[in-house]
């Protein structure tokens, strides 16, 4: 099949006024939208930069911690607070549940 080019301008339709207008309105409130939405990724972009370099030179474990709790649980020192335990596994029960259906 070929395509015919067109040898009139009965076809073209051009846009109105008003329909120009609406459009550069559109393009400028698109363009604010734009730019506002650059700024705000920019800003939390930096955010997660400064985590992943914070992160980086601390370490996942702070293995001093976990060798002082190690061994007070073992000479029986380690501080256990029963009311607190309890608090938090009535609050991690609803969680607990609702993941497991």
């Amino acid at each position: 099949m070929t395509i015919q080019p067109l040898t009139g301008r009965h076809n073209v339709v051009s846009p109105s006024k008003s329909t120009q207008n609406e459009k550069v309105q559109s393009t400028d409130v698109q363009t604010t939208r734009k730019q506002n939405d650059n700024v705000d990724i920019t800003t939390v972009a930096k955010k997660i930069t400064e985590a992943f370099g914070s992160s980086k030179t601390t370490p996942a474990i702070d293995e001093k911690h976990v060798r002082e709790v190690k061994k007070a649980i073992m000479e029986g020192t380690y501080p256990i607070n029963a009311e607190e335990i309890a608090r938090k596994m009535i609050e991690m029960e609803p969680e607990q549940f609702n993941n497991s259906r």
